[in-house]
């Protein structure tokens, strides 16, 4: 048997390549839409690809289920369970507490662990040709290492109503009656890893064990001891803000992401053409490069979205396909760094990017604002804006200042004062230039804290010393 992890670390999300080395046929479980990576996997090991599934209706990315299956011909299977409310909207497989995929002497059977979301499914694996007992969990969002699924997504991002106390007690549930009746040496193989918004405290360590996890994770006495409100209690504290376009992946994921099949190299633009279209509104131009290198002088208008490891995460911050549907222009060295972004915007459903430029010349200049720490006191800013998140926030912040996370500032607007400068801040800059950018594109007047929180908390220990 093989088991291949595929981790995206621009949204800390795992999937999963099960291959049955004897039959030469492989499921994937939780993939991203772009498939590539997966289509190279069966290839590199001589495998099709014979069915795809996922955990449950992800939050955080759009899901690459029906993406996968229609490039390889693959059947889909997603979970049948949550209720009538839980149920996706697109042709597919059921599956039920206890049913099973089989490919060659591999079992893959489904668990329904409720909790993160009520239709939650882990996958139990046996490999028969080693044990007839399984060995391995993909645990979804359901148990991390350290850690596990928020039940309050469902409230924070998906317009549900207090479901995090249900959703608690149901996590309790599911690890009294699935988890912790396995075998303290089956491997459990999470959907995400640290960074991820889907817990507050999940670690970097990509697998564990029922057994460590019973004996250390810090929900453990709490089953043990049948504690079940210090357990919701202890849970619902300090959960991170939750980001505004979860919604939005909730509602695609459960209908069925579009299918946007093989797709053709992007060009590289004029910058000529490319001045037109950004003067007749046509297009809607990325900054790519880090926040230090736009606050040099980048395009009028320009979200900045930098490369990177948060790519997909920024870009949904910064950009919302339903509300704006002019396609991108990317700023990038090259095709294939084009082509990479590219990759990761889609990741998030952001899949119409017209091409790529090189460079700056000929297109309308802009050079963001900004203010120095020692500046800021007696600047008449409508608004000092913290951009991290509320965790952040209730550790230390600069005085005045009101909270809203980068990732909710343009579905909270009303929020905003109409008029006047608003100064916006984060903890080094770079969360910080991305939701700027944003509320400059909106049509607010931003100017950002140079150094942010850290450049802030240095200049008052400075201060500090002088006196």
């Amino acid at each position: 048997m093989l088991i291949e992890r595929i981790y995206d670390e621009d949204l800390a999300q795992a999937g999963y390549f099960i291959g049955c080395q004897a039959k030469g046929e492989a499921v994937v479980v939780d993939a991203r839409r772009d498939i590539g990576v997966y289509r190279k996997l069966a290839a590199a090991n001589g495998m099709k690809i014979v069915a795809v599934t996922e955990t449950h209706i992800h939050a955080d990315y759009l899901s690459g289920t029906r993406e996968l299956a229609a490039a390889t011909g693959a059947a889909i299977y997603v979970s049948g369970e949550g209720g009538e409310d839980w149920q996706y909207g697109f042709d597919a497989e059921r599956l039920h507490d206890g049913d099973a995929i089989a490919i060659g002497n591999i079992t893959i059977q489904a668990l329904h662990t409720p909790g993160h979301t009520p239709e939650h499914l882990s996958f139990l694996i046996t490999d028969g040709a080693f044990s007839d007992q399984p060995g391995y969990l993909l645990s979804g969002d359901f148990v991390f290492s350290g850690d596990l699924g928020r039940p309050d997504l469902l409230d924070e991002a998906a317009g549900g109503i207090d479901t995090r106390f249900e959703g608690a007690k149901d996590l309790f549930r599911s690890l009294q009656t699935k988890f912790l009746t396995l075998p303290d040496h089956v491997q459990v193989h999470p959907g995400h890893g640290s960074g991820s918004a889907c817990g507050k405290a999940l670690g970097a360590i990509p697998s564990t064990t029922v057994g460590y996890e019973r004996l250390y994770a810090w929900w453990g006495p709490y089953v043990a001891a049948n504690d079940e409100q210090g357990f919701i209690d202890e849970l619902l504290e300090g959960q991170p803000d939750a980001h505004a376009y979860f919604g939005r992946m909730k509602r695609q994921n459960r209908l069925g992401p579009e299918i946007i099949g093989e797709r053709a190299p992007l060009p590289e633009l004029e910058n000529q053409s490319v001045a037109a279209d950004l003067a007749a509104g046509r297009v809607t131009f990325v900054d790519t490069r880090p926040n230090a290198e736009v606050h040099q002088g980048t395009v009028a208008g320009a979200l900045n979205i930098p490369m990177g490891n948060k790519a997909a995460s920024f870009g949904a911050w910064a950009y919302d396909p339903e509300t704006d549907n002019r396609p991108l222009v990317l700023l990038a060295l090259s095709q294939e760094a084009a082509q990479d972004m590219r990759d990761h915007l889609v990741r998030v459903g952001i899949d119409n990017v017209a091409g790529y430029t090189t460079g700056l010349g000929g297109l309308p200049a802009a050079t963001p604002r900004l203010i120095q720490p020692e500046e800021l006191e007696g600047f008449d800013a409508a608004l000092l804006l913290d951009v991290r998140n509320k965790t952040e926030y209730a550790a230390g912040h600069i005085p005045g200042s009101k909270q809203l996370s980068a990732g909710r500032v343009l579905w909270n607007l009303d929020q905003l004062p109409a008029e006047g400068t608003i100064v916006t801040y984060c903890q080094s800059g770079v969360r910080n230039s991305v939701a700027a950018s944003a509320l400059r594109r909106a049509g607010y007047d931003v100017v950002e804290l140079d150094g942010s929180y850290a450049a802030w908390t240095a200049w008052q220990e400075s201060m500090a010393s002088i006196h």
